[in-house]
Formats: C-alpha cells, sequence, structure tokens
C-alpha cells in the first residue's frame, strides 16, 4: 500500500499587501498564484488582500479589474463561489509611494482587515514595483510604524529582483533594506526555484543513494546550465537596455540554480541551513582575471531572422533600444569552482533571447570509463552518461545511457530514461509563485536570497562585468534571431572538446 503524503498546514492568517497592484506581475502571476493555493487548501481562511497603486481605484474597481484578469489569465477555471470569498477580502489604497497619505490609507486598512477577517496582524507586503522604489517603500513603511513585530506578530518583505545594479549598488541597497528592516524579515524572490524540477535538485541529489556518492568531480566531467528564450525583449526594450542578459537572468536566476546544484549537503533542510551552503558554493566561484574574462566568456546579440517562420527585427530594431547599442541580449560563461568536491570541474552557462527553442535545462554529463570496450560497435557518437533536469517549458528528468541494440552483433545506442511530472497523475495548476507564496506566509526562507547571497553572487559576476566594460563588442549583432547564439559560444565548448546539449526534448 503507497505511503500517504504528509498533509502540509495552511499559511498563518495574514493580510496580503501588494505594491504596485495595477501591473502585469499582480494579474498574470500573484492574484491566480493566491487563487489556486485555495485548490491546495493552503490559503489561511483569515487572510485580505490590499492593493497598492497610484490609480485612482474604488475598491470596487480594483475587484472588478482583477476579476477580468483572472477569469483570462488564471491557471484554472474561475469558481464563482471561491472568487466571491476573495472578492470580499480586497481592497485598495490609492496614492503615491512617496506620499505620507498613501501610508496613513493602508494602515486604515490593515486595522480593518485585523478586525473584519482575524488576520491576527501578520502582514505581507510584497514590492511589485520599480527596484529604486524598495528602499524609499520600506523606508516609509517603517516610519509609519507598519513593520514593526510586536505580540508574536510578523510582518515579511518580498522583493523582485533585481537585487542591485553590480556590488556596490547592491550593497548599498542592503544597507539601506537592514537599516528599516531585519534580515529575517526580508523575503528576495527568485520564481526560478519555484518550479518543481528546480525544488527537486536537492531531493534527487541527496535523496538517492545512485547519485549521491558520485555528485562530485571523480564522476562528473562538466556540467550546462541553459537558460534560453525564443521571445526578443518585447517591451522591455529600455529596462534591457541597462540590465542585458547577464543581469538579467544569469547573475542571479542561474548563479542561484548552480548553487542549488553543486552547494554541499546542508546539516538540515532548514532555511539558514540551506543558505548557509549556498553562500560557500558562490564564495567558492574563481574570481577570474581580465584576461581570463576574455577567453572564457562570449557576449551576443541578435540581428533580424526567423522564428516560427516569421521573419522578426533585431535587437537594435526593438522599441526604445539604441541603433547602435551594445547591450547583450546573449551571454555564455565558463565557471570554475575552487573546492574539493569540484576542483577542475567546468560548469558552463548560457543564456539568451530570440533563440532557437525556449528551454531552461540543468545538463550533467558524467565521465566515460577507464577503458572503451565498446568504443568500435557505437551506432551514435553520443558515449557519456547524461543526467538532464528539465525545468521549463516541460518539467521532467532524463537520464541517459547506453545499452545493446537488438541483434546478433554487439552494437550499442544511446537511450533515454525520462521522467515527467504527469507521472504523478494529473498537472496541477501553477504559476510558479504558489510555493514562494506559502512559505513566506509559513516563514520558510530556504528558497528565497539571502543579502550574504546576494552579495556573494555579484562578487563572482563583478570581474566579467569590469571586463566586459573595458572591452566592448565589436561585431554586435553576431547571431540571427531563430539561431541557438553565436559562433564563438560553440568555440568555448569546443576548446574544451565538449559541446552544448541541443537533445529535443
Amino acid at each position: 500500500m503507497e505511503a500517504s503524503q504528509p498533509t502540509p498546514r495552511a499559511g498563518d492568517p495574514c493580510a496580503i499587501v501588494i505594491f504596485g497592484a495595477s501591473g502585469d506581475l499582480t494579474k498574470r502571476k500573484l492574484i491566480p498564484a493566491l487563487y489556486n493555493l485555495t485548490s491546495y487548501a493552503l490559503l489561511p481562511d483569515k487572510f485580505s488582500i490590499i492593493g497598492v497603486a497610484r490609480q485612482e481605484w474604488s475598491d470596487e474597481a480594483f475587484r472588478d479589474q482583477l476579476g477580468k484578469d483572472l477569469a483570462t489569465l488564471g491557471t484554472q477555471p474561475v469558481d464563482q463561489k471561491v472568487w466571491n470569498y476573495f472578492r470580499r477580502r480586497m481592497s485598495f489604497c490609492s496614492g503615491d509611494f512617496a506620499d505620507d497619505k498613501t501610508y496613513d490609507c493602508l494602515k486604515g486598512s490593515l486595522e480593518a482587515s485585523e478586525k473584519d477577517f482575524g488576520t491576527g496582524g501578520n502582514v505581507l507586503f510584497y514590492f511589485s514595483i520599480q527596484p529604486d522604489l524598495f528602499a524609499l517603500v520600506a523606508r516609509k513603511l517603517a516610519e509609519h510604524g507598519l513593520t514593526k513585530q510586536e505580540n508574536g506578530h510578523w510582518r515579511r518583505v518580498i522583493i523582485e529582483k533585481p537585487f542591485g545594479h553590480d556590488l556596490p549598488s547592491a550593497r548599498e541597497l542592503n544597507r539601506q533594506l537592514t537599516s528599516v528592516l531585519e534580515e529575517n524579515q526580508i523575503y528576495r524572490i527568485d520564481h526560478y526555484l519555484g518550479k518543481e524540477t528546480a525544488q527537486n535538485l536537492l531531493v534527487f541529489r541527496l535523496g538517492n543513494a545512485v547519485f549521491e556518492p558520485i555528485w562530485n568531480r571523480r564522476y562528473i566531467d562538466h556540467v550546462q546550465l541553459t537558460v534560453a528564450e525564443s521571445l526578443g525583449v518585447e517591451n522591455r526594450g529600455a529596462f534591457y537596455e541597462r540590465a542585458g542578459a547577464f543581469r538579467d537572468v544569469m547573475q542571479n536566476h542561474m548563479f542561484m540554480l548552480l548553487a542549488l546544484m553543486a552547494m554541499e549537503p546542508p546539516t538540515s533542510l532548514q532555511g539558514e541551513a540551506v543558505r548557509n551552503e549556498k553562500v560557500k558554493l558562490l564564495d567558492a566561484i574563481r574570481k577570474p582575471s581580465e584576461e581570463q574574462v576574455l577567453r572564457a566568456t562570449v557576449r551576443g546579440q541578435y540581428g533580424p531572422g526567423v522564428i516560427d517562420g516569421k521573419p522578426v527585427p533585431g535587437y537594435r530594431q526593438e522599441p526604445n533600444v539604441d541603433p547602435r547599442s551594445l547591450t547583450e541580449t546573449y551571454a555564455a560563461v565558463k565557471i570554475m569552482i575552487d573546492n574539493w568536491r569540484w576542483a577542475g570541474v567546468p560548469f558552463y552557462l548560457r543564456t539568451g533571447k530570440r533563440l532557437a527553442k525556449r528551454t531552461t535545462k540543468i545538463v550533467v554529463r558524467f565521465k566515460t570509463p577507464p577503458l572503451a570496450l565498446f568504443g568500435g560497435a557505437e551506432s551514435d557518437p553520443i558515449a557519456p552518461n547524461y543526467l538532464v533536469f528539465h525545468i521549463q517549458p516541460d518539467e521532467g528528468i532524463t537520464f541517459q545511457v547506453r545499452a545493446k541494440v537488438p541483434g546478433p552483433t554487439i552494437a550499442t545506442k544511446a537511450v533515454h530514461m525520462d521522467f515527467d511530472y504527469s507521472q504523478f497523475g494529473g498537472e496541477v495548476p501553477t504559476t510558479g509563485y504558489e510555493k514562494l507564496l506559502y512559505d513566506c506566509m509559513v516563514g520558510d526562507a530556504t528558497l528565497f536570497h539571502r543579502t550574504d547571497m546576494v552579495e556573494a553572487a555579484w562578487t563572482a559576476a563583478q570581474p566579467i562585468l569590469d571586463a566586459w566594460a573595458e572591452h566592448p563588442p565589436d561585431d554586435f549583432p553576431n547571431y540571427a534571431a531563430g539561431e541557438w547564439g553565436p559562433a564563438a559560444a560553440d568555440a568555448l565548448m569546443a576548446r574544451d572538446n565538449h559541446r552544448w546539449w541541443y537533445a529535443q526534448k
């Protein structure tokens, strides 16, 4: 008989305050995620949602707008009874984030929420706002006494990336936040870590006796992390001109996936124990010289091309982009980790816009056997074993092994053993934010970034940013939209006798 799953408790009673409640993130992710949590019986009965934005909406207008958005953008059909339950618990504060009157309104809404819905004085503040407003809003909340924790009640703040633009700005942002908030009140969110396969990395590594002993330099040849998007910058040209692919995706999402994949086993699954090991891993990333950066990194920018059979413009032709822009839309780097487990094992990271396919994968290539007994009998050239974590769009795991082809002679071929989450039953509707919002409600910070994690990631990234600033690219655009990136990225791998994983799944 199959063991029953443990039943998780619902989140703590709380008011959820969303700054930037009129924005895309709220309607596309946050409200659908909170609605979905009711499907899992994880949203507390005693809760409320308070929106804060500059729009001059009444409570009714706010409710009506989010109801329409949920009907079109939610991940499951809307049950009118459930929505009515939500609707009664929603209110709105209109005002500028720098205006004290906005916070007076919010204070009144929180008092009403505690009285009417029993939220118990617990408040989750979600900053779905521009990064340059993070410190301002945190300071204003503190000035109005809204972040004060007393009588066993908690006040927590979720902050979206980017956490700074470089190491000095990240340190300054952290200084400003921690001057008005305790570290345990700050939840720096990374939606990549809310995906099932990303969460499965530790379980797979540490919960399987087959893989745990071989997760090291003795058995692993190299690791690849790919975050590829077929979309261009769309309407984010102005933002992308300031950020670029490296800052937008690699320094944060990919470095944190790398930490989860390569960190030492924690002493427990408590949040601080896990985050301690992530920091140690990030600190162990080798800091390359300028010459090493130029040899071990590749920048790219897409030109005009074809996606899904349709012509698309190059990056320099996108709205709000400088026609002579030197901003990278593609980045590939080779990273070395100087610790006992990973010494000598290269980690290759790549990310880009307008690539051939939307996919996020972690590919682990194992070393080949010491003697190639079947070297002359292979019917295809891919000899090593691979372990592939598919993170999006299809979440699952593939293990590639060698097997004999049926027949009277010895011939071998690569075969795949596949797992995907549909094998657990019907698909669960998800936005990727459910787990993260729930964890914040119960005070589990495991998947969120701590101050020292953010600064360790920027410390590892800074030599690359500095070298790139000193040596602007002279060949942009250097790949066509719809390709897998610039030829230099393939050459980066070829120098080590490796190649990027281009499997179909």
